[in-house]
């Protein structure tokens, strides 16, 4: 069995998207397939097939989240080590080539949201970045080309 590690904030909003397909979603279905049982013959009703083909991918991702809920493993930030680049570390780099800095937070991949500057634990650039030290220069492969960072602060 894989654990899946994630922050006490990834492991909440995991079991409030349950309870919200639970509560939520799957009620809504529910009533489709009722109301589409309701026009008769269900042989040839594409609305009962849509709406029983509805109900078994939302209850598929429910149980592929109940699974990864299953498998979680909270980590405590209180043990993180912040002289290396780990997970659940926020990562200060420079881009050498274009002096920008940006600001990473390595998570677990199901907690991965580009948009929030966490990055997923398996792509590239975490991968290489992991193990690393302030001060220390990283060039690492992504699709796009190499990049070189330097790093200049770890903080959790």
């Amino acid at each position: 069995m894989d654990f899946i590690y994630m922050t006490e904030e990834g492991y909440k909003k995991l079991s409030e998207e349950i309870s919200k397909l639970e509560s939520v979603d799957r009620p809504e279905v529910i009533q489709e397939i009722a109301e589409a049982r309701e026009k008769g013959d269900l042989s040839e009703n594409a609305e009962y097939s849509a709406a029983k083909e509805k109900q078994a991918v939302l209850e598929d991702k429910i149980a592929q989240l109940r699974m990864q809920l299953a498998n979680a493993r909270i980590l405590d930030t209180a043990n993180i080590d912040t002289s290396k680049v780990g997970i659940l570390s926020k990562v200060t780099l420079t881009n050498m080539k274009n002096k920008q800095q940006r600001v990473f937070t390595i998570v677990s991949d199901t907690e991965s949201n580009n948009k929030e500057g966490k990055i997923g634990i398996s792509t590239p650039i975490a991968k290489g970045l992991l193990g690393k030290k302030p001060g220390d220069i990283c060039e690492i492969e992504v699709p796009a080309g190499v990049l070189t960072f330097r790093i200049d602060e770890i903080n959790i």
